[in-house]
């Protein structure tokens, strides 16, 4: 490069649970010399971005936490979004994230250079190079709005989950809530108070469970406070229980009845017409989405001002929203709760591996990566929350964290070889590893229970959810095998003149 731009031994692309994460683990293993790049103005991720009435998470707070950074003060249960955002502010804080932090420098394109065996990374603010590259973008990123014509010429106010409008006053308007998943489920009751008429479109059912959330006391927090063994053991119920359900999602779907009924009667709880509780009751088997937690999604529908159109959103005329079926609803603003772009995420656009392809490119026919980590073709880039590491039933923090062990054992590799190197994922093992990873899946509720999910990808195959416990995924990403990598050199050095190792992993 005729130019000199900063380097950097790592950098770290996002700064949710995954970037930080990535970050605290690093200055653990002894790396100081490291950035993470974020896009936005301040650190969160997906806790930062959806802002929306009532967003909380759906993972018990004491297990949705670093286990390196307990919070014995969690006020609720279930925590909601400005107290998750503030625990990761927290993080920041505490382990000193602060000046490796880059703010406002959003990737645009990364390229592997096979000269140097390192990454070159163009951002919003300028260049630099590293020489690995941990992307902790997250699954949930991206907002999926989808084409409905008519959709531009909409002369009222229209905006995503993820991107809310907080300066748009929905009292007394007539409003639309497009989809039924998590945020959906949220955002209904939230606003259902204060809108003239609230039209909900849902293609698909969506099984919701009670929300067991309450506030926790004050002698709780005092307890975990003084002794923290008793928010470690907490925590380890709470993983535990979650451990136990597993098999009843990954091998025996059937088992998955008893929970049915109980769905069936939350519903009928609070939904006494016969023909709405129809339209809500799905017709494929729990678990296949993902189970939704809510005590007041229900009791919200029931209301006078709330309709339920079983029906997708087809088309928009003027201010008349038209559905599939036919049915037609005039409003003032439409609400997209549509979920986000998970099987084709857009950074992989923006990542060019060592024979010139993008990322994207690489994955056309479905993401897969070497344990939800590493890519072929892609040396010394690796992935948080990769392909397959998602969970259905339990927190996502546990996999990251495991996926944080196996970047801390691929930095130790580096540095035992020594100089100028890196590592390239074998498409064998790439291969192998997906293989059995989609043999297991066969038999999953995900892929066998009659939806069609978020978890699939266009062609039909589940390349987001992990199809075990995550005890079994933190032992299979403890530590890199060096058989499943290619070491590279510097073309024309004496390593790689010797036949000892591989130029790049092709």
């Amino acid at each position: 490069m005729s130019q000199q731009h900063e380097h950097v031994r790592v950098a770290v692309i996002g700064s949710g649970f995954g970037g930080l994460g990535a970050a605290v683990r690093l200055r653990r293993e002894g790396i100081t010399d490291f950035v993470v790049l974020e896009r936005a103005d301040s650190v969160g991720g997906t806790w930062r971005d959806n802002s929306y009435p009532g967003c909380a998470c759906d993972v018990p707070s004491h297990l949705y936490s670093f286990s390196f950074a307990p919070n014995p003060d969690w006020p609720r249960t279930f925590s909601g979004q400005e107290h998750i955002r503030a625990y990761l502010e927290h993080v920041a804080d505490v382990f000193r994230l602060r000046p490796h932090i880059r703010l406002g420098h959003e990737v645009q394109m990364m390229r592997w250079d096979t000269d140097e065996l390192r990454w070159e990374i163009e951002t919003s603010r300028g260049r630099l190079t590293a020489d690995v590259v941990v992307s902790a973008t997250g699954p949930l990123s991206d907002p999926k709005v989808p084409e409905i014509p008519g959709l531009a010429s909409f002369p009222g106010k229209v905006f995503h989950s993820a991107r809310w409008d907080h300066d748009y006053d929905l009292r007394g308007k007539r409003v639309a809530m497009i989809g039924t998943g998590a945020s959906a489920i949220q955002i209904v009751p939230s606003i259902q108070p204060e809108v003239e008429r609230l039209t909900l479109f849902q293609r698909t059912a969506p099984w919701v469970m009670p929300r067991m959330d309450r506030r926790v006391t004050a002698a709780e927090r005092w307890l975990h406070r003084q002794l923290p063994f008793t928010g470690t053991a907490r925590r380890g119920l709470l993983w535990g229980i979650r451990e136990l359900q597993v098999s009843a999602f990954t091998k025996r779907p059937n088992q998955l009845g008893l929970i049915e009924s109980l769905a069936k009667a939350n519903m009928a709880k609070s939904i006494k017409d016969p023909a709405l509780r129809a339209k809500l009751t799905p017709s494929y088997r729990i678990g296949c989405k993902r189970i939704l937690l809510s005590s007041d999604y229900y009791p919200a529908l029931a209301r006078p001002n709330v309709d339920v159109v079983a029906s997708g959103l087809a088309e928009i005329r003027g201010s008349t929203l038209v559905a599939a079926d036919g049915t037609e609803t005039e409003v003032d603003a439409v609400v997209f709760g549509t979920g986000f772009h998970v099987t084709d995420m857009p950074i992989a656009e923006r990542v060019v591996g060592a024979d010139g392809h993008t990322l994207a490119e690489a994955w056309k026919d479905g993401m897969e990566s070497l344990r939800g980590a590493t890519a072929a073709g892609f040396p010394n880039w690796m992935t948080i929350i990769g392909p397959n590491t998602g969970l259905g039933n339990s927190s996502m923090i546990l996999m990251i964290e495991s996926q944080l062990n196996y970047m801390a054992d691929y930095m130790r590799q580096l540095n035992v070889l020594g100089g100028r190197v890196a590592l390239g994922a074998r498409p064998s093992a790439v291969g192998a590893w997906n293989r059995r990873v989609q043999e297991r899946m066969k038999r999953t509720v995900w892929n066998t229970g009659g939806c069609t999910s978020w978890y699939l990808d266009a062609s039909g195959r589940n390349t987001t959810i992990w199809p075990g416990t995550t005890g079994e995924f933190r032992r299979q990403t403890r530590g890199v095998d060096l058989s499943e990598y290619e070491v590279i050199r510097p073309p024309g050095t004496r390593e790689a003149a010797s036949g000892l190792v591989t130029e790049e992993a092709k």
